[in-house]
């Protein structure tokens, strides 16, 4: 891949625009009106991370037609990571999910010392895991993979 700043959007399939808009407002991220309609909406996490927040027909409209969408209530397809500043931010963004009326910590918090992390649902059910890692150790090189030839 070239070295160009990427974008990502994350689609993911939802219950309620009204509803998902309210809670990741609640977790710190801002919506993009222009990328927003009645069954979508843009929620901006930074400036290279977008999450689009898609009713189940408008998500329909991109998935391939073949394959049904997972309640994300009853099975796991994918668990979303982010990675914050602090361990207070991971604090800050699990609690507010919860308050938010996600539910905190479906997964255990792990604590390792340089990587703290803890996790939340969101109310359509989507699993985030919040990190924090110190980043003398995120900055540290990794060995040399060995390979067998």
């Amino acid at each position: 891949m070239s070295s160009t700043n990427k974008v990502i959007y994350l689609n993911l399939p939802i219950v309620s625009v009204s509803a998902s808009v309210a809670f990741y407002s609640a977790i710190g991220c801002t919506q993009n009106h222009t990328f927003s309609d009645a069954t979508t909406a843009c929620m901006v996490i930074s400036p290279n991370i977008n999450l689009m927040l898609l009713e189940h027909d408008r998500f329909r409209s991109f998935a391939p037609q073949s394959k049904t969408i997972s309640d994300a209530k009853s099975s796991v397809q994918m668990l979303i990571c982010i990675s914050m500043d602090s361990r207070e931010e991971v604090d800050a963004m699990v609690e507010n999910a919860g308050k938010a009326g996600g539910k905190k910590d479906p997964s255990p918090s792990q604590d390792h010392g340089m990587m703290y992390s803890r996790s939340f649902e969101d109310l359509d059910g989507h699993v985030w895991e919040v990190m924090w890692m110190d980043p003398s150790f995120a900055g540290a090189e990794a060995p040399d993979a060995k390979t067998e030839d």
